[in-house]
């Protein structure tokens, strides 16, 4: 992986770019694994919303946010989309138990 002041073309930024993202998207996956195998613990609809566990999240990854220096209003929504999803899918699991 080059440093971003490394790179000496688009191409060589855009490249760097899409494994970046590759990498992410590996990670949201791994993450995603974790959230299914979850449910083993959880009995109901309100262990799945586990609402206090999910503002504890968005605050987290908020202060995360702020400290690298990015807008923690796009990482909170990021996060809110990512989350909605992953409660989507416990709930078919939970139905599915």
């Amino acid at each position: 992986m080059k440093l971003p002041e490394e790179c000496n073309t688009i191409t060589e930024i855009r490249n760097e770019i899409d494994n970046i993202d590759k990498q992410i998207i590996a990670l949201i996956g791994t993450r995603f694994n974790y959230v299914k195998q979850i449910i083993k613990f959880k009995s109901n609809e309100e262990d799945v919303l586990a609402r206090q566990r999910y503002e504890e999240v968005l605050l987290k990854r908020r202060e995360w946010a702020e400290k690298q220096n990015l807008n923690p209003e796009i990482i909170e929504n990021i996060y809110k989309t990512l989350v909605g999803y992953f409660i989507d899918e416990q709930m078919k699991l939970l139905n599915e138990k």
